[in-house]
């Protein structure tokens, strides 16, 4: 449920009509400072709110594009470079040594575990494969867009493949690190 929540906005921006942009990015803002809100009440640290707080940034800016110019040639691109952007936050969280899944990862892992070198290892293999997900997702979407198709069922599915697959692998990857050390 986590990694849902954590994403909502991308989600948001991505199901809503691409025809009103500048309203799906507001919604998607929104949403992301809904969940940052709803996060910090429930006792949640920002090292747990990486990419929220990125993508209320992201949208934000977005936002501002979307309504100053709404023919603006982002718009095209902007999957993309939601794709670009996620791929940068989560870059940046490996670069400074806390990934973004270890936040997310301790609202399901008992606090004797957080600091154990395993943990740690297991988030920043997760966390580099989001990375190139998104980083791979950012390039097909460009070259998609760039072809003139950025609105299409085609760009659709790579976003939701871009999501899909490094959910899968967290998934399987943490059943296969709990099985490999006895852990149920």
């Amino acid at each position: 449920m986590s990694y849902l929540r954590t994403f909502l906005p991308w989600i948001v921006f991505a199901v809503l009509p691409s025809g009103s942009w500048q309203w799906a990015a507001l919604a998607a803002l929104v949403v992301a400072v809904a969940v940052i809100v709803q996060q910090i009440r429930a006792g949640v640290g920002l090292d747990a709110l990486i990419i929220e707080v990125g993508s209320a940034v992201f949208f934000a800016v977005l936002a501002v594009i979307a309504f100053a110019n709404p023919d603006s040639g982002v718009h095209d691109y902007s999957a993309a470079l939601s794709a670009g952007t996620l791929a940068v936050i989560a870059g940046v969280s490996l670069a400074i040594g806390k990934p973004f899944t270890l936040g997310i990862a301790k609202g399901s892992t008992p606090r004797e575990v957080w600091g154990l070198k395993p943990f740690i290892q297991t988030n920043v293999i997760i966390t580099a494969v989001w990375t190139a997900a998104f980083a791979l997702t950012a390039v097909v979407l460009a070259l998609v867009a760039h072809a003139g198709n950025a609105h299409s069922t085609t760009a659709t599915v790579i976003q939701i493949a871009g999501f899909a697959v490094p959910m899968i692998f967290t998934v399987r990857y943490v059943a296969h690190v709990q099985a490999k050390a006895g852990v149920r």
